[in-house]
């Protein structure tokens, strides 16, 4: 009987053990993170780049020990940009797989998804940065690393109204936002529109279909006197609507929002690129930074160069990072890795350092937009540079 009682015991703290451990894998085991890639739908042409940075950063840092010698478990899948799948896919891993946190992607489906991530206590970080993914009451667990898209707009309608005057012009430019038709795309219209009444200057925003022309609408922004066209789409259509602009010899500035100002969009558009000018939270491989010299050596030692992956590449190997960073500092404070507390670590983040990938990144429990401060680039001679010194975007 004693025997028996002193088995039956065993068994509970052995059980109690196991629960107590959490972490998606016990407190030795893995540390489990889901992520949803967007690596066949629409916007495939920036999400696989985007996706090949989350998991490159997962294989450095597992070949690395680790987070404090626990590897990284990296559980995704191709979602194609649909919302639906998204849901599923991110409840499949939650219930079943038991992450821990969570790497999403889209606008439509990360919105969609902020009622269920508050509920289930699961840190996430998407390649969306809607002003709507940080509001604390609606979505207490996102966590942004890019200065919102309204941020960038208005820094872009900043720009072009200080450019407008450089040029010695008078009076106040016609900016005219071309966008991708989609929650993505009208996110930061409604505060661009209201910047711009407020400034004076005249605001309208059209649409871009799927087409292989967009000289349409192209010219019926020229009938609006256009004199700078900032697009908020991703860098396939937006090339097109460069050599389009190029083909009509129109004289507008062209100026991208962070998902068209890319490698890709230069080499899509060639020669047409020439000039544009891009509102971009993170610095382009084009301008080596020492942020970047991590994913140097390791693509390096693949044979590949940051060249090539590009600048979305280094946005999802960043935003990895700061979730490993969220997971580390929730080991070294000894707590359980679990979503809550995962939460909180990221919330202790103050000026990180990202090596001038981006400006320093800063969380608390009241604000979780981590950026707030982006640089305007221009391409010249095919590539990236600089043009001007951060952008406090805090204010807008």
């Amino acid at each position: 009987m004693k025997r028996f009682t002193l088995l039956a015991l065993l068994i509970v703290v052995a059980l109690v053990a196991v629960g107590c451990a959490g972490g998606g894998g016990g407190a030795s085991g893995p540390i489990k993170v889901g992520a949803i890639f967007d690596l066949t739908g629409p916007t495939s042409d920036v999400g696989t780049p985007y996706a090949n940075g989350v998991k490159d950063f997962v294989a450095w840092k597992n070949a690395n020990g680790g987070i404090n010698g626990r590897k990284i478990e990296l559980i995704s899948q191709d979602y194609a940009y649909k919302v639906d799948q998204a849901e599923q896919l991110y409840s499949q891993y939650v219930t079943q797989d038991k992450v821990v946190a969570f790497m999403g992607w889209g606008t439509g489906d990360t919105e969609a998804l902020r009622g269920k991530i508050a509920a289930d206590k699961i840190p996430f970080m998407s390649a969306s940065y809607s002003a709507n993914l940080i509001d604390m009451e609606s979505a207490p667990y996102n966590f942004m690393i890019g200065t919102t898209y309204s941020a960038q707009m208005v820094a872009a309608i900043k720009w072009a109204e200080q450019d407008w005057t450089a040029q010695g012009n008078s009076g106040k430019p016609t900016v005219v936002v071309m966008h991708h038709d989609s929650p993505f795309g009208l996110s930061p219209v409604p505060d661009g529109e209201a910047y711009a009444s407020a400034n004076g200057i005249s605001f309208s925003a059209i649409a871009m279909p799927k087409t292989t022309d967009l000289t349409p609408q192209l010219t019926q922004a020229q009938d609006q006197g256009v004199n700078y066209i900032i697009i908020q789409n991703v860098p396939t259509p937006a090339a097109l609507l460069v050599k389009n602009a190029a083909s009509l010899g129109l004289e507008a500035k062209i100026i991208c929002l962070n998902w068209c100002a890319d490698e890709l969009l230069i080499n899509l558009a060639g020669d047409a690129a020439e000039g544009v000018v891009g509102a971009i939270p993170f610095t382009p491989p084009s301008f080596e930074v020492a942020g970047m010299k991590d994913m140097i050596e390791f693509n390096k030692s693949k044979g590949t160069t940051l060249q090539e992956q590009g600048v979305r590449y280094v946005q999802g190997w960043l935003t990895m990072q700061v979730m490993s960073e969220g997971i580390k500092r929730t080991m070294d404070a000894g707590k359980e890795v679990t979503g809550e507390n995962i939460k909180a670590a990221l919330e202790t983040i103050t000026k990180y350092d990202t090596g001038d990938i981006t400006a320093p990144l800063t969380f608390t429990p009241q604000n979780h937009a981590g950026n707030k401060a982006l640089r305007m680039f221009e391409v010249q001679n095919g590539s990236w540079q600089p043009i001007s010194d951060y952008i406090d975007v805090s204010s807008f």
